[in-house]
């Protein structure tokens, strides 16, 4: 029985969905539920009921994130969940006018935001000697997608920070999680204007992810179908790739 979730970017999307997921299954769970938007954020808490903390911050601001984290330790002691969700999105091209600037932003919130979520919680985590540590990657980080370079990057480089602290927690007690969704239905894919393929509702994504968490998996790839996709496009030579994405439709830019 889960008893103590804390997760990022709970305010829309798959953030909000999981936190109704942790609900569903676990009652009585305490959920900690951070996001930069606080009024978004009070309208989760009122809707996902039961025992709940609205820790309103913004992961790419450290100090208050580690607030947030410090607050939920001194109510509840070491969350059994962490979920790392917290992240944004935006098309880009190389070398135009501005898109150094979406990048930075892009990596600060994805990558940096994701490091900066986890890093109060180990202490206290380590000591108790269980939990898991969960991070939302994406298929987009498989490969470099032409027009999200920034969002591709990021993603890559969350899978192999995850990947590295997997390794580095074994034995203590701790389990590091990777999702990585295919296309998902919410704000974040809404603005996309071409073909997504195997697009899956948010609450059926949210009900495989924990089913992932709870099982310990350390690499989830969701649906099951984009898992195939992602094992194809790990496997193509770049010389195949390339010719293959040449003319795939772009993210707009912001």
């Amino acid at each position: 029985m889960v008893a103590r979730v804390f997760i990022t970017g709970a305010s829309s999307g798959i953030g909000e969905a999981l936190a109704r997921e942790y609900r569903r299954r676990h009652p009585q769970a305490l959920l900690g539920l951070s996001a930069r938007r606080p009024d978004e954020l009070a309208r989760v808490a009122v809707a996902v009921g039961g025992p709940v903390l609205s820790l309103p911050a913004d992961v790419a601001d450290r100090a208050a994130l580690a607030d947030a984290a410090q607050r939920f330790l001194a109510q509840a002691g070491p969350p059994e969940v962490v979920v790392a969700n917290a992240g944004i999105s935006a098309g880009t091209r190389g070398g135009e006018p501005g898109d150094a600037e979406v990048v930075e932003r892009i990596l600060r919130v994805n990558v940096v935001g994701l490091v900066d979520t986890f890093a109060p919680f180990l202490p206290a985590m380590r000591a108790a000697g269980t939990g898991r540590l969960v991070g939302i990657a994406s298929v987009a980080g498989v490969r470099g997608l032409p027009g999200a370079g920034g969002y591709s990057a990021s993603k890559a480089a969350v899978i192999a920070y995850l990947e590295s602290l997997r390794v580095e927690l074994r034995g203590s007690g701790l389990s590091v999680v990777t999702i990585a969704p295919g296309f998902i239905r919410t704000p974040m894919t809404a603005s996309n204007r071409y073909p997504m393929p195997f697009l899956t509702e948010v609450d059926a994504f949210a009900a495989r992810a924990v089913d992932a968490i709870a099982a310990g998996r350390a690499f989830a790839v969701l649906p099951w179908q984009m898992a195939w996709v992602a094992r194809l496009l790990r496997m193509m030579p770049p010389a195949l790739f390339d010719r293959a994405f040449a003319r795939a439709p772009r993210k707009a830019r912001p």
